[in-house]
């Protein structure tokens, strides 16, 4: 057991371990970028990427100007898909509005709304949208048509007295509030740990290269194992400082729910932490210069933040994208974060 603890003691690593924590001591500056910053951005990302899109500005041209077209002009409200921020006389007016960018909804309702109904017909009345936002427009339309059931059911149960024939209960589990943040925030972890471990290891040997330090380190009587851990064991400590700060913030700022085992989360992140330091150490061995090292850095974060799932359902892509999402540590990351925090998995 002694002999085991003297070799413990007396290995290799420990020297370049304390040269590297002193590295990170003496540069302040740098540190606090590495945990203040991923926590600015992490707030900023949390309120501003939104998925749902709700309150579309809307202006309506009610050309009927009865009781049916304003029950319409209701049930078109409560969805909370559009917000109606006023009435214009025809629909000239109606594209000025969206022509400029004010409204992205119109709502036409014909004179003869209500005598259709009234007399046994279909009211037809027209949605305007600006389609130039596909979202937004897939949101409008959809308002739309849950507007158009809700309201065809209240008028065959106060004619008919009519109930649906059927009837599906619906029951969202993990996110029943069907909130972004809840789905955004655990993502921003694994990118944010991908962008600052990848960007800070790119950079160290190529550091070491023009510091000029680089030759010391080889002559230093030092293995490669022990170089390799030396550059990456300070940095695994300040993945986890960052990743404690992002859940942190999370918790008390946006509600995620943590329904899992964080040890097991921490546990597992770990190989994640490890995975892209290593691709960091890869380009900084392959890179010249700092600027080089920083460029192909951002080359392999773009496909991260792309083909993860992170921002797009990676079912939608084709399968030579999801091919090459399953070459990314973050793919993997985002499956762990959303099932540990949000579903309690083990």
């Amino acid at each position: 057991m002694s002999a085991w603890l003297d070799r413990l003691r007396r290995w290799t690593v420990w020297p370049m371990l304390w040269k590297e924590f002193l590295q990170l001591r003496r540069d302040r500056l740098t540190f606090a970028l590495m945990t203040g910053l991923p926590a600015i951005q992490l707030v900023l990302f949390g309120y501003a990427i939104q998925t749902d899109v709700r309150r579309l500005p809307t202006v309506v041209v009610d050309e009927s100007r009865t009781s049916e077209s304003r029950a319409l002009v209701q049930v078109l409200q409560n969805t909370d898909n559009f917000r109606v921020i006023t009435r214009v006389s025809d629909r000239a007016d109606a594209k000025r509005w969206i022509e400029r960018g004010a409204a992205r909804v119109a709502l036409v309702i014909p004179p003869d709304y209500q005598r259709n109904i009234r007399g046994g017909h279909t009211g037809v009345a027209q949605l305007l949208i600006d389609a130039a936002d596909p979202q937004s427009s897939g949101a409008a339309i959809a308002g739309a048509q849950l507007a158009a059931q809700a309201r065809g059911a209240q008028l065959l149960a106060q004619r008919y007295q009519l109930r649906s024939p059927v009837e599906i209960r619906v029951r969202p589990w993990y996110n029943p509030a069907q909130r972004s943040a809840t789905f955004i925030v655990p993502g921003i972890v694994g990118i944010l740990l991908t962008i600052t471990m990848t960007l800070i290891t790119s950079t160290a040997i190529v550091r070491e290269r023009e510091r000029g330090t680089l030759e010391q380190l080889i002559v230093t009587p030092i293995g490669k194992s022990s170089l390799m851990l030396g550059k990456l064991v300070p940095f695994v400590m300040v993945g986890y400082v960052q990743m404690s700060v992002i859940l942190l913030l999370g918790v008390l700022f946006f509600g995620i729910p943590v329904r899992g085992n964080l040890a097991l989360l921490y546990a597992l992140a770990l190989v994640f932490i490890v995975a892209s330091l290593g691709v960091g150490l890869l380009i900084s061995t392959v890179a010249r210069s700092q600027a080089q090292a920083m460029q192909l850095s951002f080359f392999f974060m773009l496909p991260n933040i792309l083909l993860s799932g992170y921002i797009f359902p990676r079912a939608a892509m084709p399968e030579p994208a999801q091919w090459l999402g399953l070459l990314l540590p973050l793919t993997f990351f985002l499956d762990i974060l959303r099932g540990v925090l949000l579903k309690g998995v083990g």
